[in-house]
């Protein structure tokens, strides 16, 4: 077999994101798993535990189809992430035992999924009051938990754990925005007008949505190099993720939160079709935040798939060819030195070589050296 130029004789691996250093390299687990999947639990309890509040409260004003509503893309999203993370620590726990073995790594991702699921809608079912509103949240809620479980499946755990660790950090970054909102309408010039509430609520929003894009990209960025640089210590021949699983981990938040409402849209549909049907008002409020939410995860999937692409572009250096010698390389001053002389050499050897034609002419204007017969 004949070596290409410019090609080291690694293979190759069939995975787009991994570049594989060796034919017996296996897939990289994803660490802090386990990490991710409580820290997903807890925010998933507390999304429940404050939609419990807000509709079993008396004082709030408002019927509870329309605070159910409100609370459902909360919901949502936590149920879709942390049925995500589970599954993820499952399918790391299963590779370890048993090995990589695709069907039992999938299973194992499903079962976790649905584990968070039936386990959020046996909480919902328990704690909240038992009206239409709760079935839908609890049906919903067990469906984006195994959704989530069934995207941990996938071959390239580190990815999964990025996306996973970028969006529990978007979606606490979006509770924690909430606190600057009346700021930044007073910034962006709200006033009296109804029209200055909407372009400073506008405004708003795409502040709210360009940060958490940039968020999300630092920390997808940040995980996937933490995790390569743990799998270099324990094995310096571990396979190391191209371009596209950043691209993917930075756009994994928006892709996330466009999955989320996708859900909202089809196993929630009754509940929202209630609210609408409450008033005028709610009609036009549920229409705008559906409108937003959708808007949001468009600009965190691109904001985000850019900024973890160009931290990762950052990091690489020029492409070198083996054959080829450095063009700026300074040569030995010996190497020189000897270049010198046998320059010097030939240039004298050069000089002292007579013309032949010259060398004719003196031998025929000699009289002592002409030929005896002329």
């Amino acid at each position: 077999m004949t070596k290409q130029p410019g090609r080291t004789p690694s293979a190759e691996s069939d995975d787009p994101a991994a570049d594989a250093a060796s034919p017996s390299s296996r897939p990289l687990p994803a660490p802090g798993a386990a990490v991710l999947a409580l820290l997903a639990l807890g925010w998933l309890t507390a999304m429940l535990w404050s939609t419990r509040e807000a509709i079993t409260s008396a004082a709030a004003g408002i019927t509870a189809i329309s605070l159910s509503a409100f609370a459902l893309p909360g919901v949502i999203s936590a149920a879709l992430v942390a049925g995500t993370a589970v599954a993820l620590a499952a399918s790391n726990l299963l590779s370890r035992r048993y090995g990589d073995w695709a069907t039992l790594r999938f299973t194992g991702a499903i079962g976790g999924g649905m584990l968070v699921g039936l386990g959020s809608a046996l909480a919902i079912n328990l704690t909240y009051f038992d009206t239409s509103t709760t079935n839908v949240i609890a049906g919903t809620t067990a469906a984006a938990a195994i959704i989530g479980g069934a995207v941990a499946g996938a071959r390239t755990a580190p990815a999964v754990g990025a996306v996973v660790t970028a969006a529990l950090g978007t979606l606490v970054f979006v509770v924690a925005f909430s606190q600057a909102r009346d700021p930044l309408f007073d910034l962006f010039g709200a006033g009296d007008s109804q029209q200055s509430l909407v372009d400073a609520a506008k405004w708003v929003s795409r502040t709210e949505s360009l940060v958490a894009g940039l968020l999300a990209g630092l920390l997808a960025y940040g995980y996937l190099t933490w995790s390569r640089r743990r799998a270099l210590r324990r094995d310096p021949a571990a396979p190391a993720l191209r371009w596209p699983a950043y691209l993917l981990a930075g756009a994994g938040p928006g892709l996330l939160l466009l999955l989320a409402e996708v859900i909202i849209r089809i196993g929630g549909r009754s509940l929202l079709d209630l609210a609408s049907a409450l008033s005028e008002a709610d009609a036009v409020a549920q229409t705008s935040l559906g409108t937003s939410r959708v808007d949001n995860g468009i600009w965190v999937l691109f904001v985000g798939a850019l900024t973890a692409l160009i931290a990762f572009g950052r990091t690489l250096g020029p492409a070198h060819n083996d054959d080829d010698e450095p063009a700026d390389s300074p040569q030995p001053v010996a190497d020189r030195a000897a270049a010198d002389r046998a320059a010097a050499d030939r240039a004298a050897a050069e000089t002292e070589e007579p013309d032949p034609a010259e060398a004719f002419d003196r031998l025929d204007t000699d009289p002592a050296k002409a030929d005896p017969a002329r």
